[in-house]
């Protein structure tokens, strides 16, 4: 245990410090930082990340230390291609020059806003993103993480409607702060926090009867329900895409019962599935919106919602201040980050490039698995949100390893790797494309062999 000495913490920083400030470091320097970061993450952030690490890559002491758009490397210049992004960060790249550009220009301005000036990015942004998502869909705030976004979200439908139970799916991810687990739909998230917010049921995700039973049953005796819950396609879960017309029989069901429909767009959502907004496939306009992970650019942490003019009531124009006040919510780094992704999404259509690249992937991927049936169960996806489905975790985990000694970085879900993704930045080439399914290929015929499939 580290005792407290100001004296040696000095000494320590300053050295670190220099350390990102030197252009060019030392083999010794990047032996230092290997060692030290070890040493840091198991005695002051968390000793169960690098065993995690070790079921994932044939290293665990990997430090990453530079990145540039499709590709990151660590500290000794070993290159990886991308095909994780971050679970779904990257849609524009590692450090995507044009939005860095607009980033490095406001922090030469401002980096944080005073909290009682008007800050005009922010404005600006929210602006612009009502110009760009669905319906009526108006009044924008802005958070720093996903899971503050879905609470958020939570909060608007009870102030809104007035209700007080919410109608979650199986196997939903929406964050894992109290609320946002409350409405997870996996117990691995959930058990030890039990009990937590107490009004709300689950209902089997694609099944648009059973989430009207559930809601006619709760108000049949009594109950009001502020909002459903739901993922257009549901990550987390092992990219589950529920049946045509789901999305749309769901905002049928909530207009009929008076309940708000919130749609959680912070993976699927900035042009990562094929269509800018994942709800665009049914044109269906929810009430309330979350977005996050790629919205940042890849470059700065923002999130938020975006609501229906219906939901924002004379209660919050009264108290701005009562849905939340996150301190550097919106700030003007993010909103700069946010407002060039915006701009360099809809310049390069990211949309169309995500659907063709995922379409191409999806082709190379089902031929995979023709060859190896007894490995590679299943592959499914949206643009560049993509699963393959093995027989077992150990086996999704060894594929997983042979692609990370093959400089190929990808994972499973938070809790095991049955289902695998490929979730790559848009910007990923089709020459990396097919060295990535070269790769994949050789890492699953070595599998099939060691489980003897």
């Amino acid at each position: 245990m580290t005792a407290c000495n100001k004296e040696l913490a000095l000494k320590e920083v300053q050295r670190v410090v220099r350390s990102i400030e030197k252009p060019e470091l030392t083999k010794e320097e990047k032996d230092r930082i290997v060692a030290d970061s070890i040493q840091n993450f198991n005695e002051n952030v968390n000793p169960g990340w690098l065993e995690y690490r070790k079921s994932v890559s044939t290293n665990a002491a990997f430090v990453e230390w530079t990145d540039s758009m499709d590709c990151f490397e660590d500290l000794y210049g070993t290159k990886f291609i991308d095909c994780l992004g971050g679970f779904g960060i990257y849609t524009c790249g590692h450090r995507n020059p044009e939005i860095l550009k607009t980033v490095k220009a406001q922090l030469d301005k401002y980096a944080l806003h005073s909290q009682e000036l008007v800050d005009p990015l922010r404005g600006y942004l929210a602006h612009i993103l009502a110009m760009i998502t669905p319906g009526d869909l108006q009044y924008a705030f802005f958070t720093n993480g996903g899971a503050e976004a879905v609470e958020m979200a939570l909060k608007l439908a009870r102030m809104a409607t007035g209700g007080r139970w919410y109608i979650s799916t199986i196997g939903a991810f929406h964050g894992k702060s109290m609320g946002a687990i409350s409405v997870g739909g996996k117990g691995a998230y959930r058990e030890d926090y039990l009990p937590m917010i107490q009004q709300v049921q689950h209902v089997e995700y694609g099944n648009a009867q059973a989430m009207e039973a559930a809601i006619k049953n709760l108000q049949t005796v009594g109950e009001k329900v502020a909002a459903v819950i739901i993922e257009p396609i549901q990550g987390e879960a092992g990219v589950i895409i529920p049946p045509p017309g789901y999305l749309k029989a769901v905002r049928e069901i909530c207009d009929k019962y008076g309940v708000a429909m919130i749609v959680d767009e912070i993976q699927t959502g900035m042009g990562r599935t094929g269509t800018l907004w994942r709800v665009e496939v049914e044109d269906v306009c929810p009430d309330i919106m979350t977005y996050g992970k790629a919205f940042g650019g890849g470059i700065m942490p923002i999130t938020g919602i975006i609501a229906r003019p219906w939901c924002w009531g004379q209660k919050l124009i009264e108290n701005p201040w009562i849905l939340g006040s996150p301190t550097f919510g919106g700030n003007p780094l993010a909103c700069a980050a946010a407002l060039a992704t915006i701009k360099y999404m809809l310049e390069n259509d990211i949309p169309r490039v995500c659907k063709e690249k995922g379409d191409y992937f999806m082709t190379k991927l089902n031929e995979l698995k023709d060859k190896y049936p007894t490995v590679l169960k299943d592959v499914r996806g949206a643009g560049l949100l993509i699963c393959m489905e093995f027989p077992e975790s150990e086996v999704g985990y060894a594929v997983v390893k042979g692609l990370f000694d093959r400089r190929v970085m990808t994972a499973g879900t938070l809790v095991n790797a049955k289902t695998v993704r490929i979730e790559p930045p848009a910007t990923l080439s089709y020459e990396h494309i097919d060295e990535v399914i070269s790769k994949l290929d050789e890492s699953i015929a070595d599998v099939k062999k060691e489980f003897k499939l």
